[in-house]
């Protein structure tokens, strides 16, 4: 089988690294609970991270390494296009010389950090500007009717206090919320 050459921004290599791996993150919360105990919470997926090992041999290793130097210096995200891996916008995190010097041989290993901002393979909630300013999810219907869609970082109380009712109320209106810790982006809550 062959691969295309690896890439990030500008930068080409002439040989594909020899080890690749990719780490899938999940963020979760761990809450202290007053009265003892605890609750976790799935905050969801969080970044990739795109790490490997390679190596330069032959006349000119060191400068193929310092080009690659140069890359890692630029800063800011760029895409990375791996052979294997999907096309993403990334960060380059890392660039570490493995080894004592020796005259035609360089050893390496990176690691790339996915740029989720830029990612299609976060799920996006676009949020809305309620009174106060403040961001939320968002709010559909008015009067009795009123629902809100949970986004990402939301707490039952926080959305009770910022629509100036109780988690209690809440947890009365909405009979689907079994555990008040846990809610999760995109249900829907009546207000």
């Amino acid at each position: 089988m062959n691969l295309s050459p690896m890439r990030y921004k500008s930068y080409v290599w002439e040989f594909n690294p020899k080890v690749y791996e990719v780490t899938y993150k999940r963020h979760i919360v761990s809450l202290k609970l007053p009265r003892g105990g605890g609750v976790m919470q799935d905050m969801g997926k969080s970044f990739k991270v795109f790490s490997g090992e390679g190596e330069f041999t032959g006349e000119g290793a060191y400068d193929k390494f310092r080009e690659l130097s140069k890359v890692f210096e630029e800063g800011g995200s760029g895409t990375l296009v791996h052979p294997v891996w999907q096309l993403t916008k990334a960060y380059f995190v890392s660039l570490t010389l493995r080894q004592e010097p020796r005259e035609n041989y360089v050893a390496y290993s990176f690691e790339f950090w996915e740029d989720f901002s830029e990612s299609t393979a976060f799920e996006k909630v676009s949020a809305n500007i309620v009174p106060g300013g403040v961001a939320s999810g968002s709010i559909i219907g008015g009067g009795d009717s009123s629902t809100y869609t949970v986004v990402k970082g939301d707490t039952l109380w926080g959305i009770a206090s910022k629509y100036g009712t109780t988690a209690a109320e809440l947890v009365s209106k909405n009979p689907q919320i079994k555990n008040p810790n846990l809610i999760y982006p995109g249900d829907v809550i009546r207000l």
